[in-house]
């Protein structure tokens, strides 16, 4: 049986008793304690430099089938000598549409020259940087990097960094943050995640349980 199998195994035990009122979603930290977290819109560091509605804890929220693949990934990634950190799982419906009014006050441009200072901010949402809608807000979609004791490895782009570096494929950055970038893909794949070819942090369940339902509980 597959490492994958035995997490959601355990996690079906953990939730069997949930009925349809509670919440879809499971902390994270609930399933693996071993897997960093900051929860960057819950703060100040992200690129809106301000907390984001819905984020009322340092928390990551993820569908337990999601959490529970994440948990396999962290099993192979520890195997290899690193260890997975995540900066983002659920996301509210009400922080995306946070996300929408920032983005249309042209104005506001506090963290450009840190997270998007080759794009006008006019044309975030034209390039696909903001959207109304987010897979995150789903439940099982997750940003995250690769740590080696305890320090982040070189990815080529900070986090959230609005430009065409960010593309996990991009040739312009250095050998070793690909290779970086390589082995988190590789390790996220052999997990039943896929890409978004455009963030080289962002993945997706492939099987996640709600592709069809935008979730709205705050992150707590």
């Amino acid at each position: 049986m597959s490492r994958l199998k035995l997490y959601l195994i355990t996690l079906l035990l953990m939730t069997g008793c949930a009925t349809p009122s509670e919440s879809p979603l499971v902390r994270l930290s609930d399933v693996d304690a071993t897997i960093g977290f900051e929860a960057k819109y819950f703060g100040s560091d992200n690129f809106m430099g301000r907390p984001v509605r819905g984020y009322e804890a340092n928390a990551v929220m993820l569908t337990p089938e999601a959490a529970g693949a994440l948990a396999a990934a962290q099993h192979d990634a520890r195997s290899r000598g690193v260890s997975l950190f995540v900066f983002d799982g659920f996301r509210p419906q009400r922080a995306v549409d946070h996300f929408v009014e920032w983005g249309a006050d042209l104005t506001d441009t506090l963290n450009q020259a840190v997270y998007y200072p080759n794009v006008p901010k006019a044309e975030l949402f034209e390039r696909g940087y903001i959207a109304e809608r987010s897979g995150h807000s789903r439940g099982s979609t997750v940003d995250l990097t690769l740590t080696r004791d305890g320090e982040a490895l070189d990815m080529g782009t900070p986090f959230d960094f609005f430009d065409e570096l960010s593309h996990t494929e991009n040739p312009a950055i250095a050998d070793s943050a690909m290779a970086n970038r390589m082995l988190l893909r590789s390790i996220m794949m052999d997990a039943g995640f896929r890409n978004y070819v455009n963030e080289w942090w962002h993945y997706t369940l492939i099987e996640e349980p709600y592709p069809d339902t935008y979730f709205d509980e705050p992150v707590r």
